[in-house]
């Protein structure tokens, strides 16, 4: 069972594969860096790239997350 209260984003990249985050992916590196700049140094200028999160596109197939409540 998961702890209640805890913050969760899952971006799933159109066409992307278990090396997408390896790879020069400017959509990756936009929201990966806001989570770990967020998350890990608790800088919550970072809340406005994460929510609302993205939208489905050309480069994203779907997103779900909980926003963060500063």
């Amino acid at each position: 069972m998961e702890p209640s209260g805890r913050e969760k984003a899952y971006v799933e990249l159109r066409n992307g594969d278990h090396l997408a985050p390896a790879s020069e992916s400017p959509t990756v590196g936009k929201y990966a860096l806001s989570w770990l700049k967020r998350f890990v140094d608790d800088d919550t200028r970072y809340d406005q790239f994460l929510c609302p999160g993205p939208t489905p596109d050309t480069n994203v197939s779907q997103c779900r997350n909980t926003c963060p409540s500063s």
